[in-house]
């Protein structure tokens, strides 16, 4: 993991440091890169791989998410075993261990909670002459959560998309998930999508299952929405489907930067960075810190917690290749370099955090202080985790309730209302060019 001094930098360059790699430009590995050319015959970028795969489902429907299905996961089934049934619910829900139940069951409570809070209100406000103007607020009527699978299960994630989705009044909340290669899928997360109110659960994963939400197969209803993580194939398709149906964000690797100081403990410094290299080894990790000492203690805390990870080889690569540790001349710039990377995750590990926060105008997810370590937003606390990623804070908000509404506008004029404005948009009308317009104005008298 390198550690550089700001101090000896332009801001262009740190600019040309901190900048994540676009999610269309990751560079798939070799052995990827092999399996494409097995399956389709020749070297195809991540792209072109989706492109056909979205293609090809729109056309053939459950035949082409099947096919792709076996290809990806190993699972073998026919259409009529795509969908989880009832049995396989219930037996999740009593399969699991309780213990874990109750946490799901708290965790659901406190996101369900946070995100009723954030419930936006229809309204109306009064003009002159009795003109009425509002906003009224409308949930979608069916969505589509996208779950990941492979290496790790996310039941969090169900909790994360699912409950804001039925907080929100959405009627339909279908969920896709990657089976594993006995056609099942993790009973935790089959046991957080109960919980979580979700209406039907498909087996299918990868750029097939965003294919089918967005069009629809004789098996999968079509949807209005997509949302939730996945890997760069989802997210491609994402891409691709927007347009047809709404999306969230495109999402890249995780990320968590964090600003600290002398005070910062750093035990607490180096296990939050390593919480984000364990999920890829794209995932990134960087300490900005105004203390040259905390950052000589982080780099061998790093080694150190690093050597008893399970997932030891992935957050090693994650650190080479994308940790990072930057020493500011003041605590102030440190902040500057956070907004300048708008990170993903973001800690405030300072002597007095809550004064760093007005000077914090882009991250996904802010955590305040020594014990708000990123874990207790992935999990429990109840702000969503859906968040962000590659410097889109900038611009993108969390996944909230407001994802699964629609604003639509209301205008009431009474005819007193119109005659005192009738003038003005006919004016405004035929400085267009669009005589209709005007004469829908104007044959209501002025």
């Amino acid at each position: 993991m390198k550690t550089i001094f700001s101090s000896f930098l332009s801001k262009e360059e740190m600019a040309e440091i901190l900048e994540k790699p676009s999610f269309d430009k990751v560079v798939l590995g070799t052995g990827a890169q092999n399996r494409i050319k097995e399956l389709f015959g020749e070297a195809l970028s991540a792209s072109q791989v989706v492109e056909r795969i979205v293609e090809e489902v729109r056309s053939q429907g459950d035949e082409a998410v099947l096919k792709y299905t076996k290809v990806f996961d190993g699972a073998d089934f026919t259409a009529d075993a795509l969908e989880v049934t009832a049995d396989e619910l219930e037996s999740a829900m009593a399969g699991i261990d309780g213990e874990v139940l109750a946490a799901l069951e708290a965790a659901t409570v406190n996101i369900r909670k946070f995100h009723t809070e954030q419930l936006p209100k229809s309204w109306f406000t009064e003009r002159e002459y009795g003109a009425l103007l509002g906003q009224k607020c409308t949930p979608l009527d069916r969505v589509g959560i996208y779950v990941p699978g492979g290496t790790a299960a996310y039941p969090s994630s169900v909790l994360m998309n699912a409950v804001p989705a039925a907080v929100a009044g959405v009627k339909e909340i279908i969920m896709v998930v990657p089976p594993g290669r006995d056609g099942r899928v993790n009973p935790y997360v089959l046991a957080a999508a109960k919980l979580a109110g979700v209406t039907r659960i498909f087996k299918a994963g990868g750029a097939q299952a965003v294919a089918a939400l967005a069009f629809g197969t004789s098996t999968i209803p079509r949807v209005d929405k997509i949302t939730g993580p996945g890997n760069i194939f989802v997210t491609l398709a994402k891409k691709a489907v927007y347009g047809h149906v709404d999306i969230d964000m495109l999402a890249g690797p995780s990320e968590i930067l964090i600003v600290a100081d002398s005070t910062a403990d750093p035990r607490y410094v180096a296990a939050d960075m390593l919480s984000q290299a364990e999920h890829d080894v794209l995932a990134s990790s960087i300490l900005v810190t105004d203390s040259a000492e905390l950052a000589k203690a982080v780099s061998k805390e790093v080694d150190k917690q690093l050597a008893a990870l399970p997932r030891q080889e992935i957050a090693a690569q994650s650190i080479e290749d994308n940790g990072l540790i930057i020493v500011t001349p003041t605590i102030l710039e440190a902040v500057e370099l956070a907004n300048l990377s708008a990170p993903e995750h973001l800690e405030l590990l300072t002597a007095e955090p809550w004064k760093l926060l007005p000077h914090i105008r882009h991250a996904g997810a802010i955590f305040m202080g020594a014990y708000s370590p990123e874990p207790l937003g992935d999990y429990f606390a109840g702000p969503n985790h859906v968040l962000p990623t590659g410097g889109t804070a900038r611009f993108y908000s969390v996944l909230n309730v407001e994802t699964f509404m629609k604003k639509t506008s209301i205008i009431a004029y009474t005819q007193e209302a119109l005659a005192a404005v009738s003038s003005q948009v006919i004016t405004l009308a035929e400085a267009e060019g669009l005589a209709a317009h005007a004469n829908a104005v104007r044959l209501r008298g002025n």
